[in-house]
């Protein structure tokens, strides 16, 4: 997951939580806690960035921490909150 490119759902909207943002996806009607301002910055930076890779270092994010935060995305992903935009070649 780290070197492909991901985005935001078109469907999802996030609001802005002081823990982080609610996630919610207005087709599934799921809701999703993204419970770090951390992990909303590397969320919001996805569709910019050139792979999860490059949102991550963005936000600043230290590197002994991106195995958390790629099952953090990978959960997102599952649930359609994430869509694909492939892979960086």
């Amino acid at each position: 997951m780290l070197h492909e490119r991901w985005a935001l759902s078109g469907s999802v909207a996030l609001r802005p939580e002081p823990f982080g943002a609610l996630a919610y996806d207005f087709t599934s009607r799921r809701l999703s806690f993204l419970k770090s301002p951390r992990l909303v910055r590397v969320v919001e930076s996805l569709r910019e960035s050139q792979d999860v890779a490059a949102a991550l270092t963005g936000a600043g994010v230290p590197e002994e921490q991106w195995p958390q935060y790629e099952s953090a995305l990978r959960q997102l992903a599952d649930r359609g909150m994430l869509t694909s935009r492939g892979s960086q070649s």
